[in-house]
């Protein structure tokens, strides 16, 4: 009996498709799939699969666009470029050409407690609601929590690499070229937050994760009370048990 073929294998490089290959071309410019991913306001994984199961074609047109204004226009800035990529964006459609309804996505945290949630400057400006569950589920479930923000370099009180700011954290600081910086907050070798703590600000902020954090990040010395957080991550885990 011949072998069953495997669905979904990778694509070799001639058989990609426009998303894919569009990808490509802005991986060439300098952007990681994760960038993409954070331009299309979507999950790194999504983009993975413009290569491994020919997904992709509703952001081709954004794609397409986006890939314009870096080579024409000479924008870098991923918050400007996700608005442009918002802009062109169509929705899937049924067969009978409505517009599909778009499917809830999961709060994922594996056993071990890992979970991970990110948005961009367009769900911030709203209050980053799709990471109120992650840190409901992981509160409920014991877990500790840390966090990436991106502000403009002159919102942070501390300069780069102070411990004063993040002490213990060796991840290096992000630096982009529209003059905004990366830091991360917590991590399992320094032990991290309680998640229960940050999902009880979250709930006094009125579900809004964005003013939650930030207010955190103000009351602790971190950035100045008119900073603007531009980019938001939050990564959960079970912590190690105590001897």
């Amino acid at each position: 009996m011949p072998p069953r073929t495997r669905p979904n294998r990778p694509r070799r490089r001639g058989e990609l498709n426009e998303a894919a290959r569009l990808a490509d071309r802005l991986q060439q410019a300098g952007y990681t799939k994760r960038d993409i991913a954070r331009i299309i306001n979507r999950d790194p994984s999504l983009v993975s699969q413009f290569y491994t199961r020919n997904k992709g074609a509703a952001f081709v047109t954004a794609l397409r666009e986006v890939l314009t204004a870096v080579e024409a226009a000479g924008i870098t800035d991923l918050p400007e470029l996700a608005a442009i990529a918002a802009r062109h964006t169509r929705r899937r459609t049924t067969v009978s050409g409505a517009r599909a309804r778009v499917r809830g996505k999961a709060v994922l945290i594996t056993p071990t407690g890992s979970g991970t949630g990110r948005v961009g400057a367009q769900a911030i400006a709203s209050g980053s609601a799709r990471l109120r569950p992650l840190i409901a589920e992981a509160a409920r479930l014991g877990l500790r929590l840390a966090f990436t923000v991106r502000l403009a370099r002159s919102a942070y009180v501390h300069p780069s690499g102070s411990r004063t700011d993040s002490p213990g954290i060796r991840r290096e600081v992000t630096q982009r070229a529209d003059h905004t910086e990366e830091r991360s907050y917590g991590s399992a070798q320094t032990g991290g937050f309680d998640a229960a703590d940050f999902a009880r600000r979250v709930d006094a902020a009125g579900g809004d994760v964005t003013a939650a954090i930030h207010q955190w990040l103000v009351e602790t010395g971190r950035i100045h009370a008119d900073a603007q957080i531009v980019h938001l991550e939050v990564r959960t885990w079970r912590p190690a048990p105590s001897h």
